[in-house]
């Protein structure tokens, strides 16, 4: 491992390429790692986010065979921004038409934040392709986590909040969510951009109080990506993410047995710690680290060095 962090070296993919799909989803794939290690997949956030290769550092390079993806519309999957036949059950379906298309056995899964999300509805559709789940920062999708995200947090962050919604017309600010999905939704691209730069600086308050918001200024290709990522996320919570709580929940109900661990910083403000609490409730035999002096972010220190060690858990469970 690097001396000055806990994360393992970054490195490129081994093999990559296009998954191709309904409705001309061209979904986006990679691996890394030694073709008889540990497989793993991982579950990006957002909804709309994309894959990250910084991901794939929380996993030894020696042990561990790391796939990544982008969900349909996002990253370098295509169409971006597409939301024809984009749902959860397509999404599910995708990581399972993977696997065989990797020719891989059962894998380890991971997700954080909606990715967490994600990967119990997996598991719970595809019980028999999983080794067990690394979850991060559980997301429920539900009302709750709705409420909180757009009205709830700013009772902690006014500032911040106040000008989350400072565009929004004052008689749409119940339900700021609607007003956004349709400005991502339509053509007007500088009104988008003006959008994604508050949605995106709220988030970044919410996610480190302490320090400034993102840069509101974008080169174009940038801009375009996060605008499908926006109008992918929006879209995707307007209706509650294609599942909901107690959706979410049932899911690690059916899950019983499954070796799954959960991490979540106690300091978290985008998904409530309450969350992994309700899993870890739900999922008996699930274990749950709670992570002091962390928030959402995967890569802070703390929550960093936490990861790396489930995964060598993992790693050492697992055997030679």
């Amino acid at each position: 491992m690097l001396d000055s962090s806990p994360l393992f070296p970054a490195r490129d993919p081994d093999a990559q390429g296009w998954l191709y799909r309904d409705h001309g989803h061209r979904v986006y794939w990679e691996v890394s790692g030694p073709p008889h290690g540990i497989p793993v997949v991982v579950f990006h956030g957002g909804p709309g986010s994309g894959a990250s290769r910084a991901h794939g550092r929380f996993f030894d390079p020696d042990r561990f065979q790391v796939v990544l993806f982008d969900q349909r519309g996002c990253g370098r999957s295509l169409p971006l921004g597409g939301l024809a036949a984009n749902t959860t059950a397509h999404l599910v379906a995708d990581a399972e038409a993977l696997r065989h298309h990797l020719r891989l056995g059962p894998w380890w899964v991971m997700g954080g934040s909606w990715g967490a999300a994600l990967a119990l509805a997996y598991a719970a559709t595809h019980r028999a392709s999983c080794r067990g789940l690394l979850l991060r920062g559980v997301f429920l999708t539900g009302h709750r986590d709705l409420d909180w995200f757009f009205h709830g947090a700013g009772t902690l962050l006014p500032e911040a909040h106040a000008a989350f919604l400072a565009p929004v017309p004052r008689t749409r600010r119940r339900n700021p969510l609607a007003w956004y999905a349709k400005v991502f939704a339509g053509d007007d691209a500088p009104a988008a951009d003006r959008a994604v730069a508050r949605w995106r600086a709220w988030e970044g308050a919410m996610q480190a109080p302490s320090h400034p918001p993102p840069a509101m200024e974008v080169d174009p290709v940038q801009s375009a990506v996060l605008r499908a990522k926006y109008r992918i996320q929006s879209a995707y919570l307007q209706r509650r993410c294609f599942l909901g709580e107690a959706a979410v929940l049932d899911c690690a109900a059916r899950i019983h047995g499954l070796p799954t661990t959960l991490l979540h910083g106690r300091l978290d403000l985008i998904c409530r710690p309450i969350n992994a609490w309700r899993v870890h409730r739900t999922l008996h035999g699930s274990q749950l680290a709670w992570v002091d002096d962390a928030g959402h972010d995967p890569f802070s220190p703390a929550m960093a060095q936490a990861m790396v060690a489930a995964t060598e858990a993992i790693a050492r469970a697992t055997g030679p």
